[in-house]
């Protein structure tokens, strides 16, 4: 019997990757893929007028605002989409008996911990944009009991997308000089990894729901990932990276991002 999946928020690098692997395939999963343009789940009547037409078994969300530092400074838009959002695409899902596949964030966490985050560790987060995401998990939480939420770390594509590979990849192009941080720790997750880990849940016909962890496996800076970056692309001739530790945004960031 053929599934079929919706996938929200098409046009980010998660939700392209997902339709690079799986668009054509031979799994017995049908994808629809809509873009922000096609479903805003800041709309509610919009979701729900949506789903009322089509029949989903389950839902993929990769809708999110992911702009750190704007949130910091705007705040209610990262609550609009990453919150509120999420609650009225939960309550559809609810509504209609789809299993929901979320996507959140290591920054759900302080990053004051020494070691791996693990599911059993209390969400503390330290900007708004995390607490935008936190407060998602628990709309989901409180409304559905089939659902899947993942949370990763430094998700980046080599394709798709603006994310810290991409930039650093830009940058080493016409910069002499890059100065990256040593001040966070990490795991880089490939979009590709952590696509296959979520289209497995569907094919193995999961029913283990609740909160999820997963990244790669490799713990480094955000200056031992520049590094990987700019060898695997031969371009340790032409740019030199240089350590910083002071390294000052405008959202406080937490210094330990690793998952297990």
């Amino acid at each position: 019997m053929i599934k079929k999946v919706l996938v929200t928020g098409a046009n980010g690098q998660l939700g392209k990757t997902i339709k690079e692997l799986y668009q054509i395939n031979d799994l017995g999963l049908e994808f629809i893929f809509v873009t922000k343009q096609e479903l805003d789940i800041k709309k509610k009547d919009d979701i729900k007028s949506f789903f009322s037409k089509r029949s989903f078994d389950y839902c993929i969300n990769c809708a999110a605002y992911t702009n750190v530092e704007q949130a910091e400074k705007t705040p209610e838009i990262a609550y609009l989409i990453n919150a509120e959002g999420v609650k009225y695409l939960t309550q559809t899902c609810e509504d209609n008996n789809v299993v929901l596949i979320h996507i959140s964030t290591d920054y759900v966490f302080d990053g004051n911990k020494i070691g791996s985050y693990t599911i059993k560790d209390l969400p503390n987060p330290i900007n708004e944009y995390g607490k935008s995401k936190l407060l998602g998990e628990q709309y989901i939480q409180q409304i559905l009991k089939n659902y899947f939420i993942i949370r990763t770390s430094w998700l980046y594509s080599k394709k798709y997308g603006n994310n810290f590979y991409r930039t650093i990849l830009k940058k080493a192009k016409t910069e002499k000089e890059l100065t990256i941080t040593t001040e966070q720790i990490g795991c880089p997750t490939n979009t590709i990894n952590l696509a296959k880990y979520i289209i497995d849940f569907i094919l193995n016909k999961s029913i283990e729901y609740g909160v999820k962890h997963f990244c790669d496996e490799k713990v480094m800076t955000w200056f031992d990932f520049a590094e990987e970056i700019i060898k695997e692309n031969n371009l340790s001739n032409k740019v030199k990276l240089a350590k910083a530790k002071n390294y000052r945004t405008f959202a406080a960031r937490p210094k330990n991002s690793v998952l297990l």
